[in-house]
């Protein structure tokens, strides 16, 4: 892609992975696993600085996801770690509904310093409305915002319906739902998301399945100020995330709205 095409723009990558090096290739692997999909990268930092600075990216939402409670205060030392070395990054926490001290999670993630929490219905297993995720939503509520993964034609854990039910029972929680609000559900989200008051989305993992014309028209249903640019690293690169954005037919102006400016009015960023 001419550098000159996306050099006009400020670019923020509102949806990225990473990992610990010593688990990062096995981790990397594993996602393409579980969703047969060949990952175009591995998950450390410093393929994620190197591939993001091809597009000129400035600031990146870095994010992990535990798999089972134990894991939860050692992915959010290192999601803050990472965050202290690396200034451009804006780390999310993580937790699990089993945990047994979900306050404690929540107080580690706030005291680390990071900016939200980060789940993964899918890879967690649990349901995104059930009464154990309740009780995460019912802590940061008003406190700190929520990425969560939306979707999945195979399970049923984070169905775009789910997700509305959350936006039901917590209004004023700041949710973030990734992958416009449905990974191969997205009839499913465009029913029952748009207009949801402090729902934001991320257009990571989307682009590569559909077309321009229903990407396009799903981000000016959820309103094109209510959208991020996100990667979804290391399962694309940031070059060819953005030429499929770019194809959206977007204004200059939108595009600027979706590749920055929303993201950092989200999270209140100078």
């Amino acid at each position: 892609m001419d550098s000159e095409i996306y050099g006009q723009y400020e670019i923020i990558d509102a949806h990225a992975h990473i990992f610990p090096e010593k688990i990062a290739e096995n981790a990397t692997v594993n996602i393409g696993k579980f969703y047969d999909i060949p990952m175009e990268s591995c998950g450390i930092s410093g393929k994620l600085i190197e591939s993001g600075s091809k597009i000129g990216t400035s600031r990146y939402l870095v994010c992990s996801t535990a798999t089972t409670p134990r894991q939860t205060a050692h992915i959010n030392e290192f999601i803050a770690a990472e965050c202290n070395a690396h200034p451009e990054f804006y780390g999310f926490g993580t937790t699990h509904p089993d945990s047994e001290d979900l306050e404690a999670d929540i107080a580690q993630i706030k005291a680390l310093g990071l900016h939200g929490v980060k789940l993964h219905p899918d890879f967690q297993e649990f349901n995104a409305d059930s009464p154990e995720a309740f009780r995460i939503y019912e802590i940061i509520e008003g406190e700190l915002p929520l990425l969560i993964h939306c979707g999945d034609n195979r399970y049923d854990y984070s169905a775009p319906q789910r997700i509305a039910a959350i936006h039901k029972n917590f209004p004023k929680l700041q949710l973030l739902a990734a992958h416009l609000g449905g990974y191969q559900r997205w009839d499913d989200a465009e029913k029952c998301l748009p207009g949801l008051e402090n729902v934001r989305f991320d257009v990571s993992s989307s682009l590569a399945f559909l077309t321009p014309e229903k990407a396009a028209h799903m981000v000016r249903t959820y309103g094109v100020e209510n959208c991020f640019f996100g990667s979804d690293f290391p399962m694309w690169s940031h070059e060819e995330e953005l030429e499929r954005f770019l194809k959206l037919g977007f204004t200059p102006e939108e595009n600027q709205l979706i590749l920055a400016d929303n993201f950092k009015n989200f999270l209140g960023i100078e």
